[in-house]
């Protein structure tokens, strides 16, 4: 099979710490080819993780997330005043939603920390607001009866956990040409599609996100999206900041699979079913629940190894292995401005 008639198989990750994606990559195929092998693909794992199937790459955009001294954005004074905000409103959501749990309702202590999040009065500084955002966030760990995953995770771990997408819905950020972060971020997505070919797109975490933005002009065909721990749903971080306004799936998606753990802290519980608007041709989210009883559910691979997962990403990949290339004349290039959504 030529380059030109392969379809594509793009990873876009969440969060994190800077990592390689050359060795990144070979995680994710063997976790899919182990989901796949339950779903009953076992004769397709070698296409898979040869490559023989699908061209497959990582769109890898956690470097932009450190500046030229090498800071994180796990670090407070990463963030600015507005960014560390959206962080705190984004653990009130959290610890609202864990007071809403039927086992919390008499819990003083989960009542305490929520009245705590948000501080009043004047502003004083980012400074101020991080260690503010610290002192909540390590003691959330210590309230009985919030979800075991949040309970183990340190304030780090947390701010780590949210900051980055606070920072990409920021909107800010301009490098030297005028690019802000998140622009950026889309084109490193972009930058792994090709519009003749179809693509099948996996985002997780934060990377559905950015997947789901980068596809909204996209004009390649898009037979599958896959969305896995996704924060899409977020009320007060990110459906709010959501472009393009109002949500609505990426015409290019003839299909989406929103896969959800019940246990992943990071998954919110109001879900993107019924609040995406359709594209021109009905296509809207299916969702797809799980309730694995893991303490720590919101890993890429962990999901990606349900058969669940894996098992819709090969038929779909299969399916598009046999189906002529899209020609060239019927798609417009384009560039990274014109696919970045509106008021980028």
């Amino acid at each position: 099979m030529s380059n030109m008639s392969k379809p594509q198989l793009v990873f876009v990750h969440g969060i994190g710490d800077p990592r390689d994606p050359d060795e990144v990559l070979p995680e994710w195929k063997r976790a899919l080819a182990t989901g796949a092998r339950t779903a009953g693909f076992a004769s397709e794992i070698s296409a898979l993780t040869m490559e023989w199937m699908a061209d497959c790459s990582y769109a890898y955009y956690g470097d932009l997330f450190t500046d030229g001294e090498g800071q994180g954005a796990g670090d407070l004074d990463a963030l600015d005043e507005e960014e560390t905000a959206i962080v705190l409103s984004l653990l009130a959501e959290f610890l609202d939603e864990e007071a809403a749990r039927p086992e919390n309702r008499d819990n003083r202590a989960l009542a305490r920390v929520r009245a705590q999040v948000l501080p009043e009065g004047q502003s004083q500084g980012a400074g101020a607001v991080g260690r503010h955002a610290w002192a909540v966030m390590t003691a959330v760990a210590a309230v009985p009866g919030v979800a075991q995953a949040a309970r183990w995770a340190t304030a780090r771990d947390v701010l780590r956990t949210w900051a980055q997408p606070a920072r990409y819905l920021r909107r800010g950020d301009k490098d030297s040409e005028g690019r802000t972060l998140d622009a950026r971020i889309r084109d490193r997505v972009l930058d792994c599609l090709d519009r003749r070919r179809p693509a099948i797109v996996v985002g997780h975490s934060l990377g559905s996100v950015v997947a789901f933005e980068a596809l909204a002009s996209y004009n390649g065909p898009v037979p599958l999206l896959v969305t896995i721990g996704s924060p899409i749903a977020t009320s007060g971080l990110v459906w709010p900041r959501l472009r393009p306004r109002p949500p609505a799936t990426p015409g290019c998606v003839d299909h989406w699979l929103d896969f959800w753990d019940n246990d992943d802290v990071v998954v919110p519980r109001r879900k993107l079913a019924g609040l995406v608007q359709p594209n021109e041709r009905g296509v809207t989210p299916t969702p797809q629940r799980f309730d694995s009883r893991m303490w720590w559910a919101h890993g890429a691979t962990t999901y990606l190894e349900r058969p669940e997962v894996a098992g819709p990403v090969l038929k779909t990949l299969s399916a598009a292995s046999a189906v002529p290339n899209v020609s060239a004349e019927t798609t417009t290039s384009g560039s990274a401005d014109a696919a970045a959504p509106a008021g980028s």
